[in-house]
């Protein structure tokens, strides 16, 4: 789900991009409003790329993206599913298999891309 971004967000987005001059989506001229789906799809070159800036998190980062995925204020469903994939199987190595199937259920659950 869209949402303002916290300064907890911005300092993770700004970890995973740091080569972002701002936050602003060049396709609808709107400030970014999750995390995930920027990274992905104005970032990352691809799911190698992806996981490499996911991987600069800390534990307690990525636990807090999880948690924002579980309540429904992190989205994923604009992610192409190999990113998703990706991002399941590091959630499963770095945190536990439960989360991940959480985030699995999460997904799963969630919104479509609304483009």
């Amino acid at each position: 789900m869209p949402r303002e971004l916290s300064e907890k967000d911005l300092a993770i987005f700004k970890k995973l991009a740091p080569e972002c001059g701002n936050l602003t989506c060049s396709g609808s001229d709107h400030m970014f409003q999750s995390i995930l789906p920027p990274i992905s799809n104005h970032f990352a070159e691809d799911s190698n790329d992806f996981i490499e800036r996911i991987n600069r998190l800390t534990d307690e980062e990525l636990t807090y993206l999880t948690d924002m995925i579980q309540e429904g204020k992190e989205s994923m469903g604009c992610l192409p599913v190999e990113d998703v994939e990706a991002f399941v199987h590091l959630v499963q190595d770095r945190l536990s298999e439960e989360v991940a199937k959480k985030v699995i259920s999460a997904y799963e659950s969630g919104y479509e891309c609304d483009h």
